[in-house]
């Protein structure tokens, strides 16, 4: 999600991030929604909560090595203060527009 929209979306085939897999997201995709925006990483800021994905070892020497700036005292437990949050009423919002319901997470990349 970004200043200037809702940003790139992305398939996670078997339905589980580690770290590995988010700093592999990082490294690929995030440069791509940077590159599309037209911004270097020195304007970007990304919220980190509490999740273990966020905080191992690994991904913050990733973030480091790669001059990420990032946040990483977010809670994960304040919805409120989480621009994510409200972004489910709106999902909910669109799939309810479909004439078919999706039986999984997989026919929803097929809508």
């Amino acid at each position: 999600m970004t200043y200037e929209g809702p940003g790139y979306t992305c398939q996670i085939h078997d339905g589980t991030m580690n770290s590995d897999l988010y700093q592999h997201m990082l490294d690929t995709i995030l440069r791509e929604i940077i590159g599309y925006y037209d911004t270097d990483w020195s304007r970007a800021y990304f919220q980190h909560d509490g999740d273990p994905k966020h905080r191992s070892k690994a991904t913050i020497q990733w973030l480091n090595v790669n001059r990420v700036n990032y946040t990483d005292d977010w809670s994960a437990q304040s919805p409120d203060l989480n621009p994510i949050e409200h972004l489910w009423h709106h999902l909910k919002l669109k799939l309810s527009l479909y004439d078919k319901k999706a039986k999984d997470v997989y026919e929803l990349w097929v809508f």
